[in-house]
């Protein structure tokens, strides 16, 4: 519809909500600049604002925004100006990335509030600080007790969209912090309603829809994640909003990656940084941090660091550092890493603390800290049954696996790697299920059975080569060039670290007792060290493991 000059100011209104109404965000603005044309209102100003937001016009969203809060200030709408302020929170953390600015529009969006009578504006300011305290402080018990008062105030004052905003966001929290069924239960029911129709905002329905795929990715839930991602693809072209297709496509690439088809991640992600360049680029961090991973994962590390730190606020690029420093060789970092990020955590983000703790234990294990090691393990095995997924499970098996190895319980890492293995591969997560096969394959050589475990190293090697994971690829083959070469003399001479510097001690004469204070681990541990090595070499005593160590160079 034209702006024309036969229509009054309020049609001109009119006229430009119904064109917002059905995305026709340049049909809009035009309206709205006419009705301006004919005398200056906060109303006016304030719709504007949205056609522009809509159109990523960052400078006239702004502008209109502060300008129609001086407006409403003036004309003493306090709830009003608090919905500008509001507003203006996302736009400068969104356009500008400005996050110390953002916290300013939000408190004084709480001051205008103060002392007002139950408004939308209470809601939509504890949406706002909901989503800040999830993305950016990783606090998700705030962001839960803040989406719990959006719903409420939403249900009070009948307010739909206000409601199943906060039934989605309260949901996104319940599954971070562990509650994975009844937050997805949430989530699910808050994007179904959406997407038919029930929220009449479109920026509320594409928030709402965002919510529920942050979960899934989070849960590793890839197959919800991917339904719903496209979905949200859908959505976005249809209406038109770029920087909604912008996020879906970070998320989408993300499941993606997981899912191990990384050319087709890499297009995703190209496209989503794109438009996020175009339209929000205060937030392309979505993209960055996720595109980092996969340079992690193709054994990239350089780049993969440069990008985590470009975001190193973001949660998952402090955890993607500490990863590329295990990938890297550097345990002693990832361990410290790891600690500061376990301790910046509140108890109730256990799926963060999960992620944390499972590097931790790994990076331990390198150090042969195993007594740290296992402690932190029981911790990790404690959340990931409160959880249970079969990711997470997936994952704290294969760490369970390699303390049992560093410890020498071969048998029972072998039985660790084995579960750990199938639930990655019934999960869909090929990446994950190759590394813990090299895993297995090196247990397996351990134990002497050599067949089996050239087979596993064979058909990581195999699955690492088809993503292109260059580093992990030549990690496996390494393996198997090893297997070929380890027989000497009829026997395995596979030794742990752990098992050839018992080895050194006993060749030195000293006691179980003595080797276990050396090593600072318990005698039965040492017995048990000594006892895998003599059955891998076969022989019978220490005397005799001493001689042989010296024949090869061991000792």
């Amino acid at each position: 519809m034209s702006a024309g000059s036969e229509l009054s100011v309020a049609d001109l209104l009119s006229a430009g909500r119904a064109a917002l109404s059905q995305g026709e965000w340049e049909e809009a603005r035009p309206c709205f600049e006419a009705a301006l044309a004919r005398g200056e209102s906060a109303e006016a100003i304030e719709a504007l604002a949205m056609a522009a937001w809509w159109l990523d016009d960052a400078r006239v969203t702004i502008e209109s925004r502060e300008h129609a809060y001086r407006l409403y200030r003036e004309h003493g709408d306090a709830a009003a100006a608090a919905r500008m302020a509001i507003w203006l929170a996302w736009d400068y953390l969104a356009f500008r990335g400005e996050p110390a600015v953002a916290s300013g529009w939000l408190q004084r969006a709480h001051r205008l509030l103060d002392g007002v009578e139950p408004a939308p504006e209470h809601g939509w300011l504890a949406i706002r600080e909901g989503e800040i305290a999830f993305l950016l402080e990783n606090d998700v018990a705030a962001a839960r007790r803040l989406a719990r008062r959006a719903r409420a105030i939403g249900r009070s004052l009948g307010e739909g969209d206000l409601e199943l905003s906060g039934m989605a966001l309260e949901g996104m929290a319940l599954a971070s912090e562990g509650k994975v069924a009844e937050g997805i239960r949430l989530l699910d029911e808050a994007s179904a309603a959406a997407v038919a129709g029930e929220i009449s905002e479109l920026w509320a329905v594409g928030r709402a829809c965002c919510y529920l795929i942050t979960a899934c990715e989070r849960v590793r839930d890839f197959e919800r994640a991917s339904q719903w991602s496209q979905r949200m693809l859908e959505f976005a072209k249809r209406w038109r909003i770029p920087h909604l297709f912008a996020v879906c496509r970070a998320h989408y690439a993300a499941v993606l990656v997981s899912r191990g088809t990384w050319a087709e991640a890499e297009v995703e992600f190209e496209a989503a940084m794109r438009e996020f360049a175009g339209s929000r680029p205060g937030m392309g961090f979505e993209a960055v941090v996720r595109l980092a991973e996969l340079r992690r994962r193709q054994g990239r590390l350089e780049e993969a660091s440069a990008l985590f730190r470009e975001v190193e606020f973001h949660p998952y690029a402090q955890l993607g550092l500490a990863a590329v420093a295990l990938d890297g060789g550097d345990a002693a970092l990832t361990v410290e890493l790891a600690e500061r990020f376990l301790r910046q955590l509140g108890p109730e983000n256990r799926l963060q603390r999960v992620e944390g703790l499972d590097l931790f234990v790994r990076a331990l294990v390198v150090l042969s800290e195993l007594e740290r090691a296992r402690a932190a393990l029981t911790e990790l095995q404690a959340l990931v049954a409160d959880v249970d997924t079969d990711p997470l499970r997936a994952s704290a098996l294969a760490t369970e696996g390699a303390v049992a190895a560093a410890e020498g319980e071969l048998e029972k890492a072998r039985l660790n790697l084995e579960d750990a293995v199938d639930l990655f591969q019934r999960s869909g997560a090929p990446f994950e299920t190759a590394r813990a096969r090299i895993e297995l394959a090196r247990v397996l050589m351990a134990l002497g059975r050599k067949d089996t475990a050239a087979q596993q190293a064979r058909t990581a090697h195999e699955a690492m080569r088809a993503m292109r994971a260059e580093r992990e690829a030549e990690g496996a083959a390494a393996l198997l060039r090893e297997l070929d070469s380890a027989e000497v003399g009829g026997v395995s001479t596979t030794l742990t670290r752990r098992e050839v510097e018992v080895l050194r001690l006993v060749a030195q004469g000293l006691s179980n007792p003595e080797i276990a204070e050396r090593l600072v681990l318990s005698e039965h541990t040492v017995h048990r060290h000594l006892a895998n090595l003599l059955g891998k070499l076969g022989l019978s005593s220490r005397a005799a493991a001493a001689a042989w160590g010296a024949r090869h160079g061991l000792v």
